[in-house]
C-alpha cells in the first residue's frame, strides 16, 4: 500500500514521514487553506535535500507560472491539480513533473467515474478521487465519498484514494479492492492541530497494512 500523507507544514515532520517510508508528502500552496505552506517551510532545504519521498505540491485552479514557480523553488516532484484545471494544463505541465489530476465526488452522487475522466486520460500520471467541495477537502472537515462507485468503473490509471480517512479506517481500506488502486491519501484525521500531524497515528495506521 502507497500512502501519501497530505498537509506538511513543518520540515521536522517531512524528515519524520521520510524515515517512516511514507511514500509521498502533500505541500499545499491554496492559499485558503490553514495547511499552506507559505512560508513556514524554507525552500532552499527543502530543495536541496536527498529525499526518497515524493514531494507533491497541491493546487486548486492555479496560474501556471505559480505552479512552475513552485516546481522550481521546492524541487517538487509531483503536482496535484485539485480545482477545475484543464486536460491543457494538466498536458503543459506533464513535461516537467508528473501529474495528479484530482475529482472532487458529490457524497450520495452516483457519478461515472469513467465519464468523469475521460478527457484527462491521456495527460495526466494519477487520478485522486476525494469528497466533493474545497473545505471539505483543505478545511479539515472531509466526509467520505461511496467508495464501491469506483468498483464500477474500469479507470484504468493509477489512483489515490481521499477524502476523510481515519485511522478507524485502516481495515477498510485494507479491504478495498479495484486493479488500479494505487495509494491512500490521509490528511486531517491524522491531525493535533492544522499541519502538525500525529506521527504515532500515521505509525498505527502504516502498521495496519503490515498485518495480515
Amino acid at each position: 500500500m502507497n500512502i501519501k500523507v497530505c498537509g506538511i507544514t513543518q520540515i521536522k515532520q517531512l524528515r519524520q514521514l521520510e524515515a517512516m517510508n511514507i511514500d509521498f508528502a502533500g505541500l499545499i500552496f491554496y492559499k485558503e487553506s490553514p495547511r499552506y505552506v507559505g512560508d513556514k517551510l524554507p525552500k532552499e532545504e527543502i530543495k536541496s535535500a536527498d529525499f526518497d519521498i515524493k514531494k507533491v505540491g497541491v493546487f486548486v485552479n492555479p496560474e501556471m507560472i505559480d505552479v512552475l514557480d513552485a516546481i522550481d523553488d521546492y524541487g517538487l516532484d509531483i503536482v496535484q491539480l485539485h480545482g477545475d484545471e484543464t486536460p491543457e494544463m494538466c498536458e503543459d505541465l506533464s513535461s516537467e513533473v508528473e501529474v495528479i489530476k484530482a475529482f472532487r465526488i458529490v457524497k450520495g452522487d452516483n457519478v461515472n467515474i469513467d465519464k468523469l475522466v475521460q478527457l484527462y486520460d491521456a495527460v495526466c500520471d494519477y487520478y485522486l478521487f476525494d469528497t466533493a467541495g474545497l473545505k471539505e477537502s483543505f478545511g479539515g472537515t472531509g466526509q467520505q465519498f461511496d467508495w464501491s462507485i469506483l468498483n464500477k468503473a474500469k479507470i484504468e490509471k493509477p489512483f489515490f484514494l481521499s477524502g476523510g480517512i481515519g485511522l478507524e479506517d485502516a481495515q477498510r481500506v485494507k479491504a478495498f479492492k479495484h486493479p488500479d488502486f494505487y495509494a491512500v491519501d490521509i490528511n486531517s484525521k491524522f491531525e493535533k492541530e492544522p499541519g502538525v500531524k500525529d506521527m504515532a497515528g500515521i505509525l498505527q495506521f502504516i502498521q495496519t497494512f503490515k498485518t495480515k
